[in-house]
């Protein structure tokens, strides 16, 4: 469900809003305001995603309100005046409606902020099933530590112990998500979420030191800094 809000000076603008919105199943508005003021409070309080902001308004423009905001939602821009359109998405709007704006319009907004809120979202891993001799093992994506090739087989090894399973790393690398797992060297890859230590020639899982293949520093390298990012 997307939670939204609407800020709009004129009455009948956010009665429009509000037709159109009903419309939209997965668009839930939590409340219509005039002012931008009075909704800080449901903006402080509560987890809105979406605000729809109309940008001329008095006392307080649109664009000045969204700058305020420490923490803002995604906005999407509501205004009878074009000349706006740049300065809205210099400010990194989803959209910018041009009133009158029409149902297939504002539905086609909303989709865009609905697809920008599930690729925002935390995905979950699911759930593998890894061949190992005559039987499909479930693994859960978070158990591996790490992976190394073993001739013609790849060793999984586990929170829980060792799997052995008749692929390549290619075939591995494919089948594990890159975002929770990276390659180090032509023979190894690694849940991230157990690198304790990176060094110049290694990465440490706890106490195993695995070694770093040349070729493979610099993508290393950018894993190091996303991780110092978000510190």
């Amino acid at each position: 469900m997307l939670k939204a809000i609407a800020i709009d000076d004129e009455p009948i603008a956010l009665d429009v809003i509000k037709t159109l919105a009903e419309q939209v199943p997965y668009l839930q508005m939590e409340g219509y305001f005039g002012n931008p003021l009075k909704a800080l409070a449901i903006l402080q309080k509560e987890d809105i995603d979406l605000l729809f902001l109309d940008i001329k308004m008095p006392g307080l423009s649109g664009t000045e309100f969204l700058k305020s905001l420490s923490n803002a939602p995604m906005v999407i821009f509501t205004t009878a005046y074009s000349e706006h359109a740049v300065q809205s998405f210099e400010l990194n709007a989803i959209d910018y409606l041009l009133k009158p704006f029409s149902m297939a319009r504002f539905l086609q907004a909303c989709n865009k902020a609905q697809a920008q809120l599930e690729w925002r979202r935390p995905k979950v891993p699911q759930p593998l099933f890894i061949k190992s001799g005559y039987a499909q093992v479930r693994v859960e994506p978070g158990e591996i530590i790490y992976a190394e090739s073993a001739g013609n087989y790849v060793k999984f090894v586990l929170e829980s112990g060792i799997l052995m399973s008749r692929l390549t790393m290619a075939q591995v690398t494919d089948l594990l998500s890159s975002d929770a797992f990276i390659q180090i060297h032509r023979s190894f890859l690694v849940g991230t979420r157990h690198v304790t230590r990176v060094d110049k020639h290694s990465v440490w899982l706890g106490n195993v030191e695995l070694p770093i293949g040349a070729a493979y520093t610099q993508v290393l390298q950018a894993f190091v800094d996303g991780k110092k990012n978000e510190i």
